[in-house]
C-alpha cells in the first residue's frame, strides 16, 4: 500500500481534496503545482511554471492546466475541474476519480462507465518539462482521448484577462504544436509520443477563480486562453505520454525519457523518504557550476539566512555531504564579496543581515559533527577564520562587538532577524540591541573555533568567551528564569518568545544546567504546539495566533503568535540536550504530529507556518526549507539516540 494514498471518499469531497496540494520541482526553480484533484486554487498553480529572465525575477505560468476528456460511443466525459463564480465547479471531473497516490510519482485513477483510466505525472529534474502518462487500464469499446490546454503566459504574481494583444498563432511540430502568447516569454512546446490531431478552436474561458488568493485578499479571477484541442485514439493497455516544455523533444524518446525520470525519484514510502524528497526539491542550480537552496515554494527565492539554516538538514541529514559542499562553496565567494565590498548578491538575497555569518559558522559546525572536525577544518577553516575576524573586527555595518563581548545589532528601522515582517517599512517586531539568538550563536561560534583550533593560540577569543560567560546571563536571564528576547539600554523586551531556545539547543551555551532547564520549561508551557513553537506567548501583549485576512493583517500576525516547525526542531534538540535519552519518547511523540502533515496541506512536505491556536491550520508557503530541514535533523538525531 502506498504511504501517500487517498481513496474516492476523499477525492470527491472538495472540502477535503482542494486543501491538499502536490508539488514537483526541478533544479532550475521551475515547478508543477496544483491540488490532488488537478483544480488550481492559487495563481501560483500550474502544470508548467518556469523561471523567465526575459520578464522579471519571478516565475511564469505557461501551461495552467490540461483538461482531459474520455470519448466513447460519441459520449464525452470531461475529467477537468475549475472553480467559477458562486462556488460553481465545472466540469466536475473529480467525481470520476477512484483513488490518488503519490509514491514514486503522482497517480490518479479514473473510472468512467466501463473505462478505467490512469494518469501519472513527472517533472523533469534538469529541463523545464512536465510529462504526463495516460494509460487505458480497461475499456470495452473504442476509446478516444481529447486534451484542452489552458494557457496563461503570465507572472505568478499577476492574473490574465481576455485581451486582443494575444498571439493566437501556432506552429505545427512533431506530434504537437508550439505557441508563445506574448513577447518576452519562452515558447511552449506541447507534444505527444504518437501522432495526434490538433483542432484549432481558439476561445477564452472567463472568470476562473483561485480561492486561496481570495482568502489572502488578492485579486483572484482570471481568464485563460484555450487554442483548441488534441485528439488521439487509445487502445486497452496502451500508454500515451504528453510533454509540455519550453524546448522541443524527440517524441520517439519520450517513453524512455519518462522512465529515466521515474528511476531518479525517491519513493515517498515513509516519513523520512517524504522529507528527503522534499529537501531535494529545494536544490537550485541556475547555472551548472553553482548550487543553492531555495527558501521555499511557490514564491520564495534563495535567502542567505534560510540557506545556512536549512543546509545541514537538507543535505547532511539525508547522507549527502557532497551536496552540502557544492552549495556551501557556491555561497563562500558571494559572502566574501559582501564582506570585502558590501555588495549584495544577485542570487542569494538578504545577504546583508547581521546574523548570516553566525548561521554560516553554525552550518560549518554541523558539517564537522557529521563528517569530522579535521575535514571541516581542511575545507572551511579559512572561511571560518574570515567570518570571525569580520565580526570581531567591527566590519559589519549593522552589528558591533561591545566591551562586554556581546553583539549589539541595530534593528530599530529595519528588520534584521528572522522575525522580519514589516508594515509601512517598519519592523512589526522591533528587535534591536542585544538580541538573544545572535549572542547565543556568537558564543557558540567562538567556542567552536577554539575546538577546531585547540592547538593554536586563540587568546583573543578565549578572553571573549570568558566575558560572554558573565555578560550573557547578566544581560538576558531575568527574575522569572527565562531570557529577554532583546535588550537595548533601558529598553527590555519581556515578551516570551522562542528565540531563547537557541541558548539551550546549540552545542555550546553560556547558561548553567538549571538555567537551561528553566528555559525549556517556560518554552514548553507557553510556546509549544503540536506543529511548532509559537512566535509569541499567548500571555504576552499583542498575541495574534491566526495568520489570516488581507496582507496587512497577516503581516501583523506573522511573528506574533503563529507556530513555526523549524523552531520545533530547535526545541527538541534543546530538550534532548537537557533530558538526554529520557527525552527520546517525548521527541518521538512530537514527530507523530509532524508526520500527520505528510497527508495534509501540500502532501509530503511541511508548510511555512501554522496558526498558534487549534486546529493549528497550515499557512503561508506550501513547502518551506527551514522546516523540512529542522524535522529531518530531529529524525536523524533520534536515529542516533536509538542506535546508541
Amino acid at each position: 500500500m502506498s504511504y501517500l494514498k487517498f481513496d474516492k471518499t476523499v477525492m470527491i469531497n472538495l472540502e477535503e481534496s482542494l486543501t491538499r496540494e502536490v508539488l514537483r520541482t526541478n533544479r532550475t526553480g521551475a515547478y508543477h503545482c496544483t491540488t490532488v484533484v488537478d483544480c488550481n486554487t492559487r495563481k501560483y498553480h500550474g502544470l508548467l511554471v518556469t523561471p523567465n529572465s526575459g520578464q522579471s525575477d519571478n516565475n511564469s505560468v505557461l501551461l495552467s492546466s490540461l483538461d482531459e476528456t474520455v470519448i466513447q460511443h460519441g459520449a464525452e466525459f470531461n475529467l477537468g475541474l475549475h472553480k467559477y463564480q458562486g462556488n460553481n465547479f465545472s466540469p466536475k471531473g473529480h467525481k470520476y476519480i477512484r483513488e490518488y497516490s503519490c509514491e514514486t510519482v503522482p497517480r490518479t485513477v479514473y473510472r468512467v462507465g466501463g473505462v478505467v483510466f490512469s494518469k501519472e505525472k513527472v517533472f523533469s529534474l534538469y529541463e523545464n518539462r512536465i510529462m504526463i502518462k495516460y494509460t487505458l487500464e480497461d475499456a470495452h469499446s473504442a476509446t478516444t482521448l481529447r486534451f484542452r490546454p489552458f494557457l496563461a503566459f503570465r507572472s505568478v504574481n499577476e492574473l490574465t484577462q481576455a485581451n486582443d494583444r494575444i498571439n493566437q498563432s501556432f506552429t505545427e511540430i512533431e506530434n504537437g504544436i508550439s505557441m508563445c502568447l506574448y513577447p518576452g516569454y519562452p515558447e511552449l512546446f506541447m507534444q505527444f509520443n504518437k501522432p495526434v490531431k490538433f483542432v484549432y478552436e481558439p476561445q477564452w474561458y472567463y472568470g476562473i477563480e483561485y480561492p486561496k488568493e481570495q482568502e489572502r485578499g488578492f485579486p483572484y479571477q482570471e481568464d485563460l486562453f484555450v487554442p483548441g484541442y488534441f485528439e488521439v485514439p487509445i487502445s486497452t493497455g496502451e500508454s500515451i505520454i504528453f510533454s509540455g516544455a519550453d524546448v522541443p523533444v524527440v517524441t520517439s524518446g519520450l517513453k524512455e525519457l519518462y522512465e529515466e525520470e521515474v528511476k531518479a525519484r525517491t519513493p515517498r514510502t515513509s516519513f523520512f523518504n517524504c522529507l528527503k524528497n522534499s529537501a531535494q526539491q529545494f536544490y537550485f542550480r541556475p547555472q551548472k557550476e553553482d548550487a543553492y537552496l531555495l527558501a521555499g515554494y511557490p514564491w520564495f527565492k534563495t535567502r542567505a539566512r534560510d540557506l545556512f539554516v536549512a543546509l545541514p538538514g537538507c543535505t547532511l541529514s539525508i547522507a549527502d555531504p557532497v551536496r552540502f559542499n557544492k552549495i556551501f562553496q557556491t555561497a563562500i565567494p558571494a559572502y566574501r564579496n559582501f564582506m570585502e565590498k558590501g555588495v549584495p548578491d544577485k542570487v542569494i538575497h538578504e545577504i546583508d543581515c547581521p546574523d548570516v555569518p553566525l548561521w554560516a559558522i553554525w552550518a560549518i559546525q554541523q558539517y564537522a559533527l557529521s563528517e569530522g572536525i579535521d575535514k571541516a577544518r581542511e575545507l572551511y577553516g579559512g572561511f571560518l577564520t574570515e567570518l570571525l575576524e569580520y565580526i570581531s573586527g567591527q566590519k559589519h555595518p549593522d552589528m558591533k562587538v561591545l566591551e562586554n563581548g556581546l553583539l549589539f545589532a541595530n534593528g530599530r528601522d529595519k528588520a534584521i532577524t528572522w522575525m522580519n515582517s514589516t508594515v509601512n517599512g517598519k519592523p512589526v517586531v522591533n528587535r534591536s540591541g542585544y538580541i538573544v539568538e545572535f549572542n547565543a550563536l556568537w558564543y557558540n561560534a567562538l567556542c567552536f573555533y577554539n575546538e577546531m583550533y585547540h592547538d593554536a593560540p586563540v587568546a583573543k577569543y578565549a578572553e571573549l568567551i570568558e566575558k560572554i560567560n558573565v555578560s550573557f546571563p547578566e544581560t538576558f536571564v531575568n527574575g522569572y528564569n527565562y531570557l529577554f528576547d532583546s535588550v537595548s539600554g533601558n529598553r527590555v523586551d519581556w515578551s516570551v518568545r522562542p528565540n531563547m531556545i537557541f541558548a539551550v539547543a546549540l552545542p555550546y551555551s553560556p547558561l548553567t544546567r538549571m538555567q537551561k532547564r528553566a528555559v525549556v520549561d517556560i518554552v514548553t508551557k507557553e510556546l509549544l504546539t503540536p506543529k511548532g513553537l509559537r512566535s509569541l506567548s499567548p500571555k504576552s501583549e499583542g498575541y495574534k495566533p491566526y495568520y489570516v485576512g488581507p496582507q496587512y493583517e497577516r503581516d501583523l500576525a506573522y511573528h506574533q503568535g503563529t507556530a513555526w516547525p523549524w523552531l520545533l526542531g530547535v526545541y527538541l534538540e534543546a530538550y534532548l540536550r537537557v533530558f538526554g535519552r529520557g527525552g527520546v519518547p517525548f521527541a518521538e511523540r512530537m514527530m507523530i504530529s509532524m508526520e500527520e502533515e505528510m497527508t495534509l496541506h501540500c502532501i509530503g512536505t511541511i508548510p511555512e507556518l501554522f496558526d498558534g491556536n487549534p486546529p493549528f491550520t497550515g499557512r503561508g508557503a506550501i513547502s518551506f526549507a527551514m522546516n523540512v530541514a529542522a524535522i529531518l535533523r530531529v529524525v536523524d538525531l533520534l536515529k542516533k539516540y536509538n542506535a546508541d
